[in-house]
C-alpha cells in the first residue's frame, strides 16, 4: 500500500510548468540582446566559453531537484503489514445548536464559528474515543453518528452551518432525546454529552430530557456562547455578505442574549459542568482533561496499517544533483564542444 503523509506538498507542482515558461522567455530575451549585441562569428570571438547548452542543463538539473524536493517533502510512505488494534475510549456526543441567533458576533468571529474551532480542535485530541455530531434549531438530527474516523468527523463538523436545519428555533430537549436514542447501549462506555448553544430553549420539556439523561447514566456538559446584555443577529445573503440584521414582525431589531440558567440545570443534574464561553480560551480544554479521567472501554477492533517513510528515496538524489549544480560552471566544455560540432547542439 502507499501513500503521501503530507499531499498537500504535491500542489507545488503545479509551479514547474509556470518555472520552465519564465526560463524559456528569459532565455529566448537573452539570446535576442547577444545576437543584437554581435553576429554568430563575432559571438564566438567575444563570448569564447558562453555555453547556451550548459545553462540549459543548469535549469533542468535545478528544476528535477525542486521535483524530487516537493515529493520527498510529501513524504510517500509504503505500507509494510495490516495489525489488528483494539479500540478503547468514551463515545461523545456534540450537540451544536446551528440557530440563526448562532451567527451573533458577540464572541468571535461568531458564536457558531468559535463552537466549531472548539469542536475541531478536540477531534484533533481524540485518541480512540468516538465522537458524534447532533446539529439542532427547530428539529435536531444527527450530521454523523458515533465514529473514530477524526477526518471525515471534521469534514462532517465543517458542513454544518444555520442553513443545515431548515426549522429555526432551539428545540435544546429533543437534542438531548434524539443524543440519547443515538448512543450504542450494547457496549458499555462511558457516554458523555456537550452541548453548544446561547441557551434560548423555545421548545420547553426540558426536565424531561434530562431525567432521561440521567436514567441511561449520560454526562452533560454545557458551554453557553453569548453576552447576557443581547446582540442583534446578522442576516447574510447567499455570496455571505450581511445584508443587515434580523427583525421581528414589527420592524424591531431582534436580540439574542445566552440564558445561562437552563444550561447549569442541565449540567448540575447529570453530573457535567457548565462553562461560559469566552474570547481566547477553549472550555472543551478543559471539558477534555476531566473526560481524560473517565474510564476507557473496549469496545472493538480495527486493521491498522504500519506504513515507513520513504523520503529519502527521493531527497539524497536531489542534494546530489544540487551539488552538481553548484560545482558545474557555465563555461564552454570539450565534451559540449565535441557534441556542438557533431550534432550542432549549442549555437
Amino acid at each position: 500500500m502507499f501513500r503521501f503523509a503530507n499531499p498537500e506538498y504535491l500542489y507545488g507542482l503545479y509551479f514547474i510548468p509556470v518555472l520552465i515558461l519564465a526560463f524559456w522567455f528569459w532565455m529566448r530575451n537573452k539570446n535576442k540582446l547577444i545576437d543584437k549585441f554581435a553576429d554568430k562569428k563575432l559571438q564566438s570571438v567575444l563570448l569564447p566559453a558562453y555555453s547556451k547548452g550548459k545553462s540549459i542543463i543548469r535549469f533542468g538539473i535545478i528544476v528535477l531537484s525542486i521535483i524530487l524536493l516537493l515529493i520527498a517533502a510529501a513524504d510517500p510512505q509504503v505500507g509494510t503489514k495490516i495489525e489488528n488494534v483494539k479500540m478503547s475510549g468514551i463515545d461523545i456526543y456534540i450537540l451544536l445548536d446551528v440557530s440563526l441567533s448562532m451567527q451573533a458576533q458577540d464572541i468571535q468571529p461568531s458564536r457558531l464559528e468559535k463552537a466549531k474551532m472548539e469542536v475541531s480542535n478536540l477531534i484533533q485530541k481524540l485518541r480512540g474515543d468516538r465522537i458524534g455530531l447532533i446539529v439542532f434549531a427547530g428539529e435536531p438530527f444527527v450530521q454523523f453518528p458515533l465514529t473514530s474516523d477524526y477526518s471525515a468527523a471534521n469534514l462532517f463538523l465543517n458542513a454544518a452551518n444555520t442553513s443545515t436545519v431548515p426549522d429555526q428555533g432551539t428545540a435544546i430537549a429533543a437534542a438531548i432525546n434524539l443524543g440519547v436514542k443515538s448512543f450504542n447501549y450494547s457496549s458499555k462506555t462511558e457516554k458523555v454529552m456537550v452541548i453548544f448553544t446561547d441557551g434560548e430553549d423555545h421548545e420547553g420539556n426540558i426536565q424531561e430530557a434530562i431525567n432521561n439523561a440521567k436514567k441511561n447514566n449520560i454526562k452533560i456538559y454545557t458551554i453557553g456562547l453569548g453576552s447576557p446584555d443581547g446582540v442583534p443577529i446578522p442576516i447574510y445573503n447567499q455570496q455571505g455578505q450581511q445584508v443587515g440584521f434580523k427583525k421581528d414582525n414589527s420592524g424591531n431589531v431582534v436580540l439574542t442574549k445566552l440564558e445561562p440558567s437552563t444550561l447549569q440545570k442541565i449540567a448540575s443534574e447529570t453530573g457535567g459542568q457548565y462553562f461560559q464561553a469566552a474570547n481566547g480560551r477553549d472550555e472543551l480544554d478543559i471539558i477534555y482533561s476531566d473526560l481524560n479521567k473517565l474510564k476507557k472501554t473496549e469496545f472493538g477492533e480495527k486493521q491498522v496499517t504500519n506504513f515507513e517513510d520513504r523520503f529519502y528515496y527521493f531527497l539524497v538524489p536531489a542534494i546530489i544533483l544540487l551539488l552538481i549544480e553548484f560545482f558545474m560552471s557555465e563555461r564552454k566544455s570539450p565534451f559540449f564542444s565535441m557534441l556542438n560540432k557533431k550534432f550542432g547542439i549549442e549555437s
